[in-house]
C-alpha cells in the first residue's frame, strides 16, 4: 500500500494532534509517515533570520559556521507559529492535540506552547516538556504518535513519555571549546586554555538535567562515552548524533557495536539551533535504556 494511502488511514482515525519542535532531530521520513507537525526555531546570522529546517540546510550551516563574520544565535518562535500548528490539526480532523518539545531548561519553547495552548479554543492541547533535546525528544515524539495513531488517550500516552523519558540518555563530546565560547557558554581565557591543554567537553542530557564533563584528548573523550554507554545496557534504542561528523560518528558506531541491539540505527546530524553553540565536529548519541537512567 503506498504511504500516502496509510498516512490517509492514520489521520482518518487519528484524533489526537501531534506538535513538536525543530529541534528533535527526527528524520523525515518519520515525521511524514506520522503527520507530525513541525514548528521551526530561528537561526540568526547577522541581520538575517532563518527558519530551522526551511530556509537553510544542516549542511550548508556546519560547512560555514566557522567563518560566519557574527556568530549566530537562536530564537524559539512565536504564540502565532503555535495557534497556526494547532489550527491545521483541527482542520485534519483532529480533536485533541499533544505538543512535546525540547527541555524547559534548555529553552524557552515549551513555555511558549503553553502561552498559545492557554489561548486556543478549538481542540485541547496538552504540552509536553520532554526533558531532552535532539532525538532523545524525538524518541517521545515518535512513540506519541504512533500510540495517537493507534487510538491511545492523552493520559496514557502521558504515561508511556514519562516511563521513556525516564530511560533516556543523550550525550555528545565536543571537538572544541571555542563555540560554546563564540555562544556566551564559556568566557575566552577558559577556551583558550581549554584549546591549549586539548580539553575536549562531553555534554549530557537526562530528565531535564544537562550536565558536562572535560577530559583531556579526543581518544579519552570518546573512551568515556563508550564508558557511559556500558553503564547504561542492556539498550531498547540506539540513534548516533553529529554536527556535520558523519565519518567520525560512523568510525564511532562499529567501535560500540557489540553493545547494541541488532539492527540499523539513524545517523542524524544535529540541528543547527543547538549547532550553533556546540560547534561542528561534535560526535554522541541518543539511547533509551531497558532499565531507568
Amino acid at each position: 500500500m503506498p504511504k500516502s494511502n496509510i498516512r490517509e488511514k492514520q489521520e482518518s482515525k487519528m484524533t489526537i494532534g501531534i506538535v513538536t519542535d525543530s529541534t528533535c532531530d527526527l528524520p523525515k521520513n518519520i515525521i511524514e509517515e506520522l503527520g507530525i507537525m513541525v514548528i521551526p526555531l530561528f537561526i540568526n546570522i547577522g541581520d538575517r533570520g532563518y527558519l530551522d529546517g526551511v530556509d537553510i540546510t544542516r549542511t550548508e550551516f556546519y560547512t560555514n559556521l566557522p567563518d560566519y563574520s557574527s556568530h549566530p544565535t537562536t530564537g524559539t518562535p512565536g504564540v502565532d507559529a503555535f495557534l497556526k500548528a494547532f489550527k491545521a490539526l483541527v482542520a485534519r480532523g483532529c480533536t485533541e492535540i499533544l505538543s512535546i518539545h525540547i527541555s524547559k531548561s534548555l529553552s524557552a519553547t515549551v513555555d511558549v506552547a503553553r502561552t498559545a495552548a492557554k489561548e486556543f479554543k478549538e481542540a485541547l492541547v496538552t504540552v509536553h516538556d520532554g526533558g531532552q533535546l535532539s532525538l532523545g525528544t524525538g524518541f517521545q515524539i515518535e512513540a506519541a504518535a504512533r500510540m495517537a495513531a493507534a487510538g491511545r488517550s492523552i493520559s496514557e500516552i502521558l504515561s508511556a513519555l514519562e516511563d521513556l523519558m525516564s530511560r533516556t540518555f543523550v550525550t555528545a563530546r565536543l571537538d572544541t571549546l571555542e563555540f560554546l565560547r563564540r555562544s556566551g557558554r564559556m568566557n575566552g581565557f577558559m577556551a583558550g586554555l581549554g584549546s591549549l591543554l586539548q580539553i575536549k567537553p562531553i555534554l549530557t542530557m537526562k530528565n531535564g538535567h544537562p550536565a558536562s564533563e572535560r577530559v583531556r584528548t579526543a581518544e579519552r573523550a570518546e573512551a568515556r562515552l563508550v564508558e557511559m554507554l556500558e553503564t547504561f545496557l542492556p539498550i531498547e534504542r540506539f540513534a548516533l548524533l553529529h554536527t556535520n561528523a558523519a565519518r567520525e560518528a560512523d568510525a564511532f558506531l562499529k567501535r560500540i557495536s557489540g553493545l547494541l541491539p541488532a539492527g540499523r540505527f539513524d545517523s542524524m546530524d544535529i540541528t543547527p539551533v543547538i549547532g550553533a553553540h556546540i560547534g561542528p565536529g561534535a560526535v554522541g548519541y541518543a539511547i533509551v535504556s531497558k532499565n531507568p537512567v
